[in-house]
């Protein structure tokens, strides 16, 4: 699939050789401890998915080689840049296309990350995709999240949170970087006073997707891919002291700290009900309800939306007002560069050039009028005429020109003079030039973004963004060296001179080293790496944990 340029320009090339042997060997732990936990407590497609998917356990795996493999169950993959906006994470979603960040965690967030990295996106998302029922499923729900009205405090809380893990995912952020980042989420996030559609699906793609159990309430399975991409919390979620609470739409009221364990998880028991509360939720947003509440919800979010007519004309824009007549919509007024729209194309001469500054049309019932009296839309074309809409909308002008859309009702009329007014209120004046006026009696639905994204231009939520690539201090690209030669030790390799440069504190090294010396059955060099191992986990407890595992996958314990 070649995907639309608004979208392409997203990928990135995965870089094969950007991997360092510190970062394969981290992959080796991380995955080397997820199958033997998870084998168990996952859901049943997971190991079966890490093979067809093709995702190994020694090497971390080429995402064109995931893309052939994945495209067997109809979806690919594409490689980016941590995170992306999320209206262009979801719409590459709902057309298959699974976005995966090619960047590798660090050793010291072995366990979790808040960043996106290979490990969340390709172990975790891609192994449950060859499950058809959730795989269908995630290509609904981006379907309905790409739909959704996003606010501008979205968009803050989104930057803070890229932010935030960009630097704690870069070895060479100060502590005071971290910090000041930390505070600026908080803050961003408590100025939030309401939840926008956006916010709401990012509820239920968190207690689903990411961090979703299934099964019986009792003993469920892991299908997350928050969950099946942390061994830390692929463990704890299990533990009776996380509340467990069958997964209805509720799931919606409960607020996520992404940097904290979760205190409740959801339990669904089969994916098709994942469908049917994806629905209910779907079933209360703009983009089905149309009228004024939807309108609201556009204007309070100051952001760029899209208003669709019942003649199917499709306005995008920034809503900044509305007017009612009845409780119905009577009048809309845009600011900012604006787009007119058909079935989600930008008609030609409509577009944010032609409307640069803004937009203003009338909604509801009218009666062509010429010298006063009824004429035919026909007819009108090329003379000077009055509208009179039943809201006391009063537009009068010389009609340019008609679009009609595919069932043959007028859903554009273009006048090369025109004023509009409301009693005494001036809606539009002659002197601001031509005059386009949307045709339609209803708002029959409201969704987030232009309609045709790749003509409206770059808007404030799909903005793009990369992860700067990582530099190295020369005592680094050493250990990179030192972790390739232990990696491609053979039988007559001096491991004892190998291990005699690896550092105290490097507890990854030294397992990597032990692994080796079993292979060729060094025993003093193996009684002198645990016993080292064992005063590392004795002095420093934030990795003993990570020892303990790899001791336990080399069946050292």
């Amino acid at each position: 699939m070649e995907l639309p340029k608004h979208l392409a320009r997203y990928c990135v090339e995965q870089d094969y050789s950007r991997y360092t042997p510190v970062d394969q060997a981290a992959w080796r732990h991380i995955m080397r401890q997820l199958k033997s936990y998870l084998s168990v407590h996952a859901h049943p497609s997971y190991l079966d998915g890490l093979r067809k998917t093709g995702i190994e356990t020694d090497q971390i795996p080429s995402i064109a080689v995931m893309n052939e493999r994945l495209q067997a169950f109809g979806w690919q993959a594409v490689p980016v840049s941590g995170f992306i906006p999320p209206a262009a994470f979801m719409e590459l979603q709902s057309l298959g296309v699974l976005p995966i960040a090619s960047d590798m965690r660090t050793v010291e967030h072995m366990h979790y990350t808040p960043a996106p990295d290979i490990v969340h996106e390709a172990a975790g998302h891609a192994p449950i995709l060859v499950d058809p029922a959730f795989a269908a499923y995630l290509k609904a729900y981006a379907s309905v999240a790409r739909k959704a009205i996003i606010s501008k405090h979205d968009m803050d809380q989104y930057e803070a949170i890229r932010v935030l893990s960009d630097l704690k995912e870069d070895p060479s952020s100060t502590a005071e970087q971290v910090k000041s980042a930390e505070e600026n989420l908080s803050a961003v996030s408590h100025s939030i006073s309401e939840l926008s559609e956006a916010a709401l699906l990012g509820r239920m793609n968190w207690w689903t997707a990411e961090y979703g159990l299934i099964g019986d309430l009792n003993n469920p399975k892991i299908f997350g891919a928050g969950l099946l991409s942390s061994i830390g919390e692929a463990r704890s979620c299990l533990n009776p002291s996380v509340k467990k609470i069958p997964l209805t739409i509720d799931c919606i009221k409960y607020a996520y700290d992404i940097t904290e364990q979760q205190p409740q998880l959801f339990v669904v028991p089969e994916f098709s009900r994942l469908g049917e509360v994806l629905e209910e939720l779907a079933a209360q947003m703009a983009f089905r309800v149309g009228g004024t509440s939807s309108l609201e919800k556009a204007r309070r979010a100051e952001t760029v939306n899209t208003v669709e007519l019942n003649t199917g004309i499709q306005i995008s824009g920034r809503l900044k007002s509305y007017e009612t007549h009845n409780g119905e919509p009577a009048y809309l007024s845009f600011e900012g560069p604006t787009q007119l729209a058909m079935s989600g194309y930008e008609i030609h001469g409509q577009g944010t050039e032609q409307h640069t500054h803004g937009f203003g049309s009338p909604v509801g019932d009218f009666e062509l009028r010429r010298g006063g009296e009824p004429i035919s839309i026909e007819d009108a074309v090329g003379f000077n005429v009055s509208l009179h809409f039943t809201s006391g909308v009063l537009v009068e002008g010389r009609l340019r020109q008609v679009l009609r859309n595919r069932e043959r009702k007028v859903a554009l009329m273009s006048f090369a003079t025109a004023q509009v007014t409301r009693g005494s209120k001036l809606l539009f004046d002659p002197s601001w030039g031509e005059y386009d006026m949307t045709v339609g009696t209803t708002v029959t639905s409201v969704y987030g973004g232009p309609a045709d994204r790749e003509a409206y231009g770059e808007t404030e939520d799909f903005t793009r963004k990369l992860v700067p690539r990582r530099t190295y201090s020369a005592e680094t690209l050493a250990l990179h060296t030192l972790y390739r030669d232990v990696r491609k030790a053979g039988a007559q390799t001096d491991l004892d001179a190998l291990y005699g440069k690896s550092k105290a504190d490097d507890w990854l090294i030294r397992c990597e080293i032990l692994e080796q010396a079993e292979r060729f059955e060094k025993i003093p060099l193996i009684a002198r790496i645990r016993n080292d191992l064992a005063v590392l986990a004795q002095t420093d407890k934030t990795v003993a944990g990570h020892i303990d595992d790899a001791l336990r996958t080399l069946h050292l314990k």
